[in-house]
């Protein structure tokens, strides 16, 4: 019997999975959840065999619940059912830790065979959620300098020449404006806080020519 832990704060989508999934002869669903703080109780008080995780919940979102539970009990099996597919949703929750995610639009007996396999370890995830996590990949496998644009290597160059934003708008010709978009995109691209990190960067990444 595969037991599980429902946690979704809309109580009508409780009541009709659980009907569903209890009408399942190899399940049986042994809480339910309306927020993520007490989905992490509840987990850890009945450790489930698979927890069922909506995204968006009062007091912490799935993700954070996610990630709690899992802190504390790092064999537990958390599948995500939401309905938001955006990158600020699905990188936390499978970061955290959760094994499968799917969207609330899949019909029940694909939920019902997702459980199945997730509890045989076995990840479902959204063909959608699978393509974000290959381009994440792609992108993690590929240097973060290779992001930016021409003009913003141009711009990286003049920094690590000591330049203020002054200095290399006039050299450049462009307005100041124009050079502070420049290098806030440059920051945010190389993922780094301000721009002795960026320079350093540079350095480290033979982008400056050393003379």
């Amino acid at each position: 019997m595969i037991r599980i832990l429902l946690a979704d704060d809309h109580e009508m989508v409780r009541i009709g999975v659980s009907a569903y999934l209890q009408a399942q002869s190899d399940m049986e669903v042994v809480a339910e959840a309306a927020n993520g703080r007490e989905a992490v109780d509840l987990a850890l008080e009945h450790r489930p065999d698979i927890i069922l995780m909506d995204m968006v919940m009062p007091i912490m979102t799935g993700a954070e619940a996610t990630e709690a539970i899992i802190k504390q009990w790092s064999e537990a099996k958390i599948m995500i059912v939401t309905s938001f597919l955006d990158d600020d949703k699905v990188y936390p929750a499978l970061e955290a830790g959760a094994i499968s995610y799917l969207l609330k639009t899949t019909n029940a007996k694909q939920i019902a065979e997702a459980i199945r396999s997730t509890c045989d370890g076995q990840p479902i995830l959204e063909p959608e959620v699978t393509n974000k996590m290959m381009q994440r990949m792609r992108h993690k496998d590929r240097p973060l300098h290779e992001d930016l644009t021409e003009r913003e290597h141009e711009v990286l160059l003049l920094m690590a020449q000591g330049k203020t934003n002054q200095d290399i708008a006039d050299e450049l010709f462009i307005a100041l404006k124009t050079v502070k978009t420049h290098v806030s995109n440059i920051l945010s691209k190389l993922e780094v806080q301000d721009r002795t990190q960026a320079v350093v960067y540079a350095f480290n990444h033979q982008l400056v020519p050393i003379k």
